[in-house]
């Protein structure tokens, strides 16, 4: 019998209740507020008292209203049927709701329980399997879907029937399979998993070893991020993090993505629905939307639900993983979901942190980094999550809280800059603030020196030591006037400006430099580090601004060729009889 409750105290969406019988932490129960059901879920539990939050509007709650437990923790529905799906941060179909405000304690189903799937067996009957084996195969879109042994079950069991091939509900009992004890289970085509607790189901979890290619030049070769890695973008309001995200998920090498807007403003949570429908897949020929999940959470929304829909989108993506799927979940943003754990620890009244954010802040985000990762199935297949997190720090202040808490955790650090912003150079990605503690692992230097050539990794901190030592002539020469420094000064500066226009720029809006290939990346890479490597020789400062402007301008039209085309090779000619002409003798 469910553990039944009485409201003692009411902060917000924070509500004490009394219980006399045992209750866990992360049960959901429902509270009755003016006759209707509404959602709430356990976060801490002392003595009788146990402190929940409650994921709608307590407006009109009042003490001594009724609260009844339901023995399950918070949960989402995993199964055929979720791609191109818009949920909240509650798994509830948006599509499927009335109205244009949502009404409280509607709860709808994820799936579609009464579609027919075309169900292909995987296992036969007497077969060995285990939690996350796949037993069937169903067609979602152009992905197949695995029917998997549910998470939650315990040791070894053995195939007792399965159904043929053919059209079945995800309802419909598709197996039975005898544990070790010689109890049967009936399996169908969903299970349900606690959103809070990490899926393990898997051999092993080795260390992220080759690079996720992006189609993006200052990332993938400056500071490249790990399949199967984890990194975050903090920039200030209008530096481009949501095209930048776009530009991710239309180029990246990923089956499958999942975006989560927690906590953003409405009118922006909106231009995700209607720009996403629109944006062309470049791998499938199709409407990105037909292999991506949206998760939305506005900032309107009560706190508890922005909280819970990152933990969502983590274990629909850990769901996908399990059937060797390469996984991109992208998180805007994870300050939000933030302020939501400052919000609820206010109300808690525990004791506060920097900002008043909890004192475990860096503890919980870590915690919640560490589910993605590169994962060794049981069946020899891999499957990967790439988790990318955008941050919006306060005054695009990089040292609050949220930031630092997020560096321990992140391995990438791609640190947006206004100034680049402004000055219309996108993605506005700062090299020298930006980097990937992935270069730093042997088995991804080892991953590049074989994917692109020996001395890569090398080469690449010449190319960021060459930008710096740009940055420092820019600021001698604002200081000291174009007349006051060196000619060394102003070429140094123009090579660093090469670097930046013709590597770490990118236009994301024509259609051949949207995406670059690791090997154009290598080849334009190559000749740009050639002409950083050359001496040049000039008789007066002004004419190095314009020489340099007419070479960018050359190695801009190859970004905007088809690579080894006959337009791209006499761009490259040009630009190799204009480096010519400069070439000291000396």
């Amino acid at each position: 019998m469910a553990a039944k409750g009485k409201v003692t105290g009411i902060i917000a969406n924070l509500i004490t209740v009394e219980v006399h019988e045992p209750v866990k932490q992360n049960e959901i129960c429902f509270v009755d507020v003016k006759g209707v059901k509404c959602k709430a879920e356990v976060i801490k539990v002392i003595g009788k008292t146990a402190y929940a939050q409650v994921f709608e509007s307590t407006r009109g709650l009042k003490v001594g209203n009724e609260v009844e437990f339901t023995g399950q923790l918070l949960e989402v529905k995993l199964g055929p049927g979720m791609l191109s799906r818009n949920y909240d941060g509650l798994q509830n179909d948006l599509n499927k709701m009335q109205g244009v405000f949502l009404k409280a304690g509607d709860y709808t189903n994820p799936l579609e329980d009464e579609k027919e799937w075309d169900f292909k067996p995987l296992v036969k009957a007497g077969d060995e399997v285990q939690a996350a084996d796949w037993i069937g195969e169903v067609k979602e879109g152009w992905i197949p879907h695995k029917i998997m042994v549910p998470f939650s079950h315990k040791g070894k069991a053995r195939i007792k029937s399965i159904v043929e091939a053919g059209k079945y509900k995800t309802k419909d009992t598709v197996a039975v399979i005898s544990d070790e004890n010689g109890n049967d289970t009936e399996l169908n085509m969903f299970m349900h998993w606690p959103v809070k607790i990490a899926v393990t189901n898997f051999k092993n979890k080795p260390r992220p070893f080759k690079i996720m290619e992006t189609g993006m030049r200052t990332i993938d070769t400056i500071n490249p991020i790990a399949e199967g890695g984890t990194g975050f973008i903090p920039g200030p309001f209008g530096c481009g993090k949501t095209v930048l995200q776009h530009a991710l998920s239309k180029n990246a090498e990923a089956d499958l993505i999942i975006v989560v807007a927690c906590g953003e403003r409405a009118n922006e949570v909106v231009e995700i629905f209607e720009e996403f429908p629109e944006l062309d897949d470049p791998r499938t020929g199709r409407k990105l939307m037909e292999r991506t999940i949206i998760i939305c959470n506005t900032s309107n929304m009560p706190v508890a639900s922005r909280e819970a829909s990152v933990y969502t989108g983590m274990t629909i993506a850990e769901y996908y993983r399990a059937m060797g799927l390469k996984v991109l979940l992208l998180a805007d943003s994870t300050s939000r979901w933030a302020q939501a754990l400052r919000e609820m620890s206010n109300r808690l009244e525990e004791l506060p942190g920097p900002d008043a954010f909890p004192m475990d802040l860096s503890a919980v985000i870590a915690n919640f980094y560490s589910r993605a990762g590169f994962v060794n199935l049981h069946n020899g297949k891999t499957g990967s999550i790439t988790f990318v997190g955008t941050v919006s720090p306060a005054g695009g202040n990089l040292k609050e809280p949220v930031t630092e808490s997020t560096k321990k955790a992140a391995r990438c650090f791609y640190a947006l800059n206004q100034e680049r912003a402004d000055g219309k150079r996108y993605p506005a990605i700062d090299p020298l603030e930006s980097y990937s503690k992935y270069l730093e692992y042997q088995e991804v230097q080892d991953y590049l020196e074989k994917k692109i050539e020996k001395g890569w990794v090398d080469k690449v901190l010449s190319v960021k030591d060459t930008i710096l030592r740009g940055m420092e002539a820019r600021d001698q020469i604002n200081i000291l006037g174009d007349d006051g420094v060196p000619i060394d000064y102003h070429i140094t500066f123009n090579k660093a400006e090469v670097i930046d226009f013709i590597i770490l720029q990118q236009n994301s809006f024509d259609k051949i430099d949207a995406s670059c290939s690791l090997d154009r990346q290598r080849y334009m890479l190559n000749m740009v580090k050639e002409i950083c490597d050359t001496d040049f020789s000039f008789d007066h400062f002004e004419e190095v601004s314009t020489y340099f402007k007419k070479l960018i301008q050359m190695l801009r039209e190859m970004n905007y060729s088809e690579f080894q085309s006959d337009k791209f090779k006499d761009m490259e000619k040009q630009a190799r009889e204009l480096i010519a002409t400069k070439r000291s003798q000396t």
